[in-house]
C-alpha cells in the first residue's frame, strides 16, 4: 500500500506526476490563514505540499496515516468518496458525476493498452480559505503513460508575473484580481483513453457498495478507464490549455507570442498570467475583467474570482492603488519549513547566511577557496540538504533574494555533501529563523527594465568565478537613483574558468543580457516599449570590450560568446553604462559577505523588520 500512494506533488496546480516525486516542489504552497483547524483534529495540522504536517514532530500525514486514526478517519474517508464520485458518475445527493473515469472489469481492458495500466495516488490538503477544506485528489501514475504527442503545456514563470505586478501599480486606474477555474483539467475531453489500476481495500466501504466494486473486482484490484483530463496525466496540460485557448479566441483573447503565459484582449485593457488554471488579470476598468469573467463562465462551470487579488500562486499581495505600491511576500513559509526538517535556531540572531571569509585586499594574486576536507556524509542526510535547498530556492527566487548566493554555494557541494556542508547548511536555517518574513515592495515607474550586473572573480571552488545581476524597473534609462523591487535576481557560476577579472565581468554582463531578452519582449506586450537596456558595471575594461573602445589585444583568449553583447548593442537592445562599485547592486549577489554588510544592504532589497536589524 506504502508503494501504490507516495507523497506526490500539488495535483491540482501540476499536469504530470513523476514516478519519484521531489518533495522540494513547493511551486504552488498555499500560505495559510489565520483559520484553526476543525477541533475534530487532536493534533495541530497543517497543509504541505499535499500531505498533512504534523506541528508537533514535522512527520507529514498521508492518506492512508490519517484514515488509521480513530479521530480523522471519517473525515478523509468521505473526502475520498467525493472526489471518487466526482470523477465518476456522482456519489450521495449532494456530488455531481463529472464522467472522467468509469470502473470496469479487467476483461474490459483492451488487449493493445493492458501493458499500459497505470496506477493511482491519493493527496491530501488541507485549505482553510477554500469552500472544500479537507480536500483528498486521486491522482494518475503518469510516469507510465505513453502519451504519443507532445505533452508540455505553456505556463507564466515567476519573473512574467513579478512584470506584470509592476505593470498594474504603474498604470493609472489599473487594478489587479485573480479568476480560478475548479476542475479545470476535469473537463477536457481526450482522444485517446487510458487506464489505471487501484487496490479495494484502499477505497471506503460505502463507497464500494454503492457502486458494486466487489462484484467487477479482481485478485483485490478494481479498474478504471479514463476519458477526460485528469490529474497526473502527462497530456491533460496540453489540452485543458488547447482548449481554453479555443474557447476564449471567440472572445478576442489571445497568448502573446513570444511571452509563455500572458495572455491579452485584440481591443480590450485587460491583461493576464496564466499558471495552470490560475488567472492573475490586469484590467483598467471593471467591465473588463467582468467580460473575462463572463467569457470563462461560458465554456467553464465554476469559475471564482477574488477581486482584492490578495493571494496568486502562493503568494500573498497587499495592494494599496493610493500609494502605488504592492508588497509580496509568503507569510509562514519559513515557520514551516523550519518544523519539517525540526531545525531548532540558535539563540543568537544570525545576519549572515553564509560563513565570510575576509579577503586579503592589495594581495598581488588571487586565489580560489581551499578545499573542503572535513568527512562525507551519509545519503540520508545528502538527501534532506537537498530538500531544503529545494524547498528555499522558490522562497528565495520570490521574496527573498538574499538566500540565493548561500543555496547556490551549497548546491555545488549536494552530491558530495560533507560536515562543513551541513553546518553552513545549519547557517542557512538560522538565518532564515532570524529572517523569516521577507517581504518585497513594487512602486510606480515608468516601466524602464534596468540592470546592474557584477562578477566575483575565483571566489567559487574548482577556480570558478560568479556572476550576480539585479533587475529591476525604473523611470530613466541612464541615471541611477530608482529603489524598487527587484523582478529577477541572477546569482550564478560561470561555467567557464576566467583567465581574468575583467572576463568574469564580461562573462556576467552577457549571462545577464541573455536574461534581459524575454523581459524585455514581455513589456512591449505589456504596452511597455523599452529603449535600450542600461547594464550598469563597474568594471571599465568590460564596458570598454563591449561597447568596442578598446581593442582586444591581449584579451583574445576571451570566450567568444561573450561577444554577443556587442552585437545587441548595435541593435539598439543595450547599452553599457560604468556605476561605482559601492552603487552597484550586483556586487551583493557574487560573492559572501560580513554580517555587518548583509545588515547594511537588506534593507536595499527588502522591507525589512527593524526590531530585528
Amino acid at each position: 500500500m506504502k508503494d501504490l500512494f507516495p507523497l506526490t506533488k500539488d495535483t491540482d496546480k501540476e499536469g504530470s506526476v513523476d514516478k519519484k516525486v521531489e518533495q522540494t516542489d513547493v511551486h504552488h504552497l498555499e500560505t495559510q490563514s489565520s483559520k484553526q483547524i476543525p477541533t475534530t483534529h487532536r493534533y495541530p495540522l497543517r497543509s504541505k505540499m499535499n500531505s498533512i504536517l504534523n506541528d508537533n514532530n514535522g512527520s507529514q500525514l498521508e492518506y492512508r496515516h490519517l484514515i488509521q486514526n480513530p479521530t480523522t478517519k471519517s473525515i478523509w474517508e468521505n473526502s475520498f468518496c467525493n472526489e471518487l464520485g466526482r470523477l465518476s458518475q456522482g456519489y450521495g445527493d449532494s456530488i455531481k458525476g463529472t464522467n472522467t473515469m468509469f470502473f470496469i472489469p479487467y476483461n474490459n481492458v483492451p488487449l493493445e493498452r493492458r501493458k499500459d495500466v497505470t496506477y493511482g495516488r491519493i493527496v491530501v490538503d488541507y485549505r482553510p480559505h477554500k469552500e472544500e477544506t479537507h480536500r483528498t485528489r486521486l491522482t494518475v501514475g503518469g510516469n507510465r503513460i505513453c502519451y504519443p504527442s507532445t505533452v508540455s503545456s505553456p505556463t507564466a514563470d515567476i519573473t512574467t508575473i513579478k512584470l506584470l505586478w509592476n505593470s498594474v501599480i504603474s498604470t493609472p486606474g489599473s487594478k489587479f484580481c485573480v479568476m480560478d477555474i475548479s476542475n479545470f483539467y476535469l473537463g477536457t475531453k481526450m482522444d485517446r483513453y487510458e487506464y489505471m489500476v487501484l487496490p479495494l481495500d484502499i477505497i471506503p466501504d460505502t463507497f464500494i457498495k454503492n457502486y458494486k466494486l466487489t462484484d467487477m473486482a479482481a485478485n483485490g484490484k478494481v479498474y478504471v478507464r479514463i476519458e477526460r483530463g485528469m490529474y497526473g496525466l502527462p497530456q491533460t496540460g496540453i489540452l485543458a490549455n488547447q482548449q481554453l485557448q479555443q474557447s476564449l479566441k471567440k472572445d478576442g483573447y489571445y497568448p502573446c507570442k513570444h511571452s509563455v503565459g500572458l495572455w491579452r484582449h485584440e481591443n480590450r485593457p485587460i491583461t493576464f498570467t496564466l499558471v495552470v488554471d490560475d488567472f492573475g488579470v490586469k484590467f483598467e476598468g471593471k467591465k473588463h475583467a467582468d467580460h473575462l469573467l463572463n467569457s470563462l463562465r461560458k465554456y467553464y462551470p465554476k469559475v471564482t474570482v477574488d477581486w482584492t487579488g490578495s493571494l496568486y500562486c502562493g503568494i500573498a499581495l497587499n495592494w494599496d492603488y493610493t500609494k502605488n505600491w504592492v508588497d509580496i511576500s509568503m507569510p509562514n513559509y519559513i515557520q514551516t519549513l523550519l518544523t519539517k526538517f525540526q531545525h531548532v535556531p540558535t539563540k543568537k540572531l544570525q545576519h549572515s547566511p553564509f560563513p565570510w571569509i575576509k579577503p586579503n585586499y592589495g594581495a598581488t594574486k588571487q586565489y580560489p577557496p581551499p578545499p573542503d576536507t572535513s568527512t562525507p556524509v551519509n545519503k540520508s542526510e545528502i538527501l534532506r540538504l537537498q530538500q531544503i535547498l529545494g524547498t528555499l530556492l522558490y522562497y528565495a527566487r520570490m521574496v527573498d533574494p538574499t538566500l540565493l548566493v548561500a543555496i547556490n554555494e551549497l548546491a555545488t557541494q549536494q552530491t558530495k555533501a560533507t560536515e562543513l556542508t551541513l553546518k553552513n547548511m545549519n547557517q542557512l536555517l538560522d538565518y532564515c529563523a532570524t529572517h523569516p518574513n521577507s517581504t518585497i515592495r513594487y512602486t510606480k515607474s515608468n516601466m524602464i527594465l534596468k540592470i546592474h550586473s557584477d562578477a566575483g572573480y575565483l571566489n567559487v571552488n574548482g577556480s570558478k568565478s560568479r556572476s550576480g545581476g539585479y533587475f529591476y524597473l525604473g523611470n530613466t534609462p541612464i541615471e541611477n537613483n530608482d529603489s524598487n523591487g527587484g523582478v529577477l535576481v541572477n546569482a550564478t557560476i560561470l561555467r567557464n574558468v576566467m583567465a581574468s577579472a575583467a572576463e568574469a565581468e564580461y562573462g556576467a554582463i552577457f549571462h545577464n543580457a541573455r536574461l534581459a531578452i524575454p523581459m524585455r519582449q514581455d513589456l512591449e506586450n505589456m504596452n511597455h516599449p523599452q529603449p535600450p537596456t542600461p547594464i550598469f558595471t563597474d568594471n571599465a575594461t568590460a564596458r570598454g570590450l563591449a561597447h568596442e573602445t578598446l581593442k582586444i589585444g591581449q584579451a583574445k583568449f576571451m570566450d567568444m560568446r561573450f561577444h554577443w553583447i556587442r552585437d545587441r548593442i548595435k541593435q539598439n537592445q543595450y547599452q553599457i553604462l560604468w556605476l561605482p562599485g559601492s552603487n552597484n547592486k550586483a556586487d551583493y549577489f557574487s560573492k559572501h559577505h560580513s554580517p555587518t554588510h548583509h545588515r547594511k544592504m537588506r534593507p536595499q532589497f527588502l522591507r525589512v523588520d527593524e526590531s530585528i536589524t
